[in-house]
């Protein structure tokens, strides 16, 4: 079975916001990695990376999650995950495979996009 990999953009105030949905793993990674990227090499600081669709990651992905977060933090900027409890079906992977790596505490995560790219809002505890 094939399974479709998209990442689509848009702005939301000074955020842009990058959806991801489909898997993230060794083949799909590198259009992550580049357009997280691009959006950095437009001056686009500010960044929420919405993963709420995405059933599948693996070792690669994860890795794009933290090089996206060293790059961000690189440029004073901020990186914030859409992650939420009941997400791509029946819940989070992504959410699930960074606890199991012990990487989550790591990122901002926010349940919903509205969270995300609001000031107030705090992100969910690790």
């Amino acid at each position: 079975m094939v399974v479709a990999f998209y990442v689509t953009g848009d702005e939301q105030g000074e955020w842009t916001v990058l959806r991801v949905s489909g898997e993230l793993d060794l083949v799909t990674s590198p259009v992550l990695r580049q357009r997280v990227h691009d959006a950095v090499a437009d001056g686009r600081h500010s960044l929420v990376l919405d993963l709420s669709e995405v059933f599948f990651c693996d070792s690669s992905g994860v890795g794009v999650l933290i090089a996206a977060r060293r790059l961000i933090r690189s440029c004073q900027g901020n990186l914030r995950l859409i992650l939420p409890a009941q997400g791509a079906v029946d819940g989070s992977h992504v959410n699930r495979v960074l606890g199991a790596l012990g990487v989550r505490r790591l990122f901002d995560v926010y349940a919903g996009l509205d969270d995300a790219v609001t000031e107030e809002a705090g992100p969910l505890s690790a």
